[in-house]
């Protein structure tokens, strides 16, 4: 059989290992197979080296949109941390609308879902991305299904990938698609990482809540809030700390913050938890009440909601020694 053509498509700026990544857990796979299933590619968007976001050049294989095939079998956009700033010439989008078309399957590592969108290749698809900038992908291309969650999504032909290592898990879950689950575990085994990983993305996640905002009764609140989490903050007691009647202060807080009182209060509290799961040993029941939480069974539910995954698997990937 001939190889399986892979393509990833670099744009300056992008992301070393959302390119070398994938392409090294497909050159595995070769390895494993013993034989060369996949040919792999690099597509830069004008010649000479392509100077990735560590200053560091790739050299790519074609030039897109004039020298480049509009068919692969598969081809993976990479991510580049300023890409949502980046001028796309409309024949490079016009190119990858063909490509698309004419791949077994296409996708993006990270943030080159966003290239994706302005291709119009999102539209009433379930998509992933990097959990701080799937809410910006969400405002963007709206006819997107964004799961911020996700680690890898497949929906049809399209197949995307949350940030950085991801990008890994993406191309281990294409060669399970297309050599089975035996070749798949062999080259996760020798690459060392997980045949599926825990979890959601959303265990990774720093966002939490911002620094306080709103007008100054709102931000002392807030900072009250922060560093009090297992006070009682219904929004009576918020309301009087904040000298307004509780519906004013409820409708006022949203208005100015994104967040009901209670969403903003849980927000806090989960992030409270997570510091003490990182660096405390203390038991479950116990960090529930230094956090506002009220009983162990409150806080795993809650946490479990918020992060993705339960209490004691994110100690035992997050906690240091």
């Amino acid at each position: 059989m001939a190889p399986r053509s892979v393509a990833v498509l670099a744009l300056p700026g992008v992301q070393l290992l959302d390119v070398a990544g994938p392409l090294d857990v497909f050159a595995e796979a070769n390895a494993q197979s013993g034989r060369d299933v996949y040919a792999l590619a690099v597509v830069g968007t004008e010649p000479g080296p392509i100077i990735t976001s560590s200053g560091r050049g790739l050299v790519a294989d074609w030039v897109a949109p004039d020298a480049a095939p509009a068919q692969f079998d598969t081809l993976l956009v990479a991510g580049a941390p300023r890409i949502r700033e980046l001028e796309v010439r409309p024949d490079l989008l016009a190119w990858l609308g063909r490509a698309a078309v004419g791949c077994r399957r296409y996708g993006s590592v990270c943030s080159g879902a966003f290239l994706l969108g302005q291709a119009g290749l999102l539209d009433g698809r379930r998509v992933t991305t990097h959990w701080a900038v799937a809410e910006a992908l969400a405002e963007h291309y709206p006819a997107a299904i964004v799961e911020p969650d996700a680690i890898c999504l497949f929906d049809g032909k399209l197949r995307t990938a949350a940030g950085v290592t991801a990008g890994l898990d993406l191309a281990l879950a294409l060669v399970e698609e297309d050599l089975g689950d035996a070749i798949a575990r062999r080259v996760a085994a020798q690459l060392v990482m997980f045949f599926k990983r825990g979890g959601g993305q959303m265990q990774f996640s720093r966002r939490g809540v911002s620094a306080p905002v709103g007008r100054s009764a709102l931000q002392a609140v807030q900072r009250w809030i922060a560093a009090h989490p297992a006070e009682d903050h219904g929004v009576e007691r918020l309301a009087e700390r904040a000298g307004m009647s509780p519906r004013h202060f409820a409708r006022l807080f949203r208005a100015e913050t994104g967040l009901t009182p209670a969403a903003y209060v849980e927000t806090v509290r989960i992030e409270a938890v997570r510091r003490l799961l990182e660096t405390k040993d203390a038991a479950l029941k116990q960090v529930a009440g230094a956090c506002g939480f009220r009983d162990a069974d409150t806080l795993r539910r809650a946490f479990v909601r918020r992060v993705g995954t339960t209490p004691a698997e994110y100690r035992r990937r997050q906690a240091g020694p």
